[in-house]
């Protein structure tokens, strides 16, 4: 992979902390959600309930899509990224807690929280590891896009 390419994709992983997956339901129609993230390189994490929809829909499938990217004033400053990735249960416990730590540095001091942070034991998290990933820049021409294979 370009390093100009990496360092794009890793900038905008490190701008953003909410994205889009989409997991296939059992009936085999989509299911797009929005997530929290954290990112260890282009290593992504998220948590989710452990009956949830998502989870279950990985545990039968591990294929997802995911897109991170926000509202921009003006068209020529789109950016963002997709990605064709795997989701992994993460079972290993140091690994767990190693997320957890993570998610809260990734936002500003909180106000009020409902509660402490779940234990691993409390949460599924899974590791997006991305197989394809597509940079989206206005900034280069109107929708233009650098396709990645990892």
């Amino acid at each position: 992979m370009d390093q100009g390419i990496k360092d794009k994709i890793q900038t905008l992983l490190d701008q953003h902390r909410i994205m889009t997956v989409a997991t296939l339901r059992p009936d085999g129609w989509p299911q797009a959600t929005t997530v929290g993230y954290v990112n260890d390189g282009l290593t992504l994490y998220f948590l989710c309930g452990l009956d949830s929809q998502k989870a279950a829909n990985l545990a039968r499938d591990d294929r997802l899509s995911l897109t991170i990217d926000h509202d921009a004033p003006q068209v020529m400053e789109i950016t963002g990224l997709s990605m064709a990735a795997r989701a992994q249960p993460v079972e290993d416990r140091a690994e767990a807690e190693k997320v957890l730590r993570m998610l809260p540095m990734k936002y500003p001091p909180q106000t009020s929280m409902p509660g402490p942070m779940p234990t691993p034991d409390q949460v599924r998290i899974f590791r997006v590891m991305p197989t394809v990933i597509s940079v989206l820049d206005y900034s280069k021409g109107f929708g233009h896009t650098d396709l990645v294979t990892c």
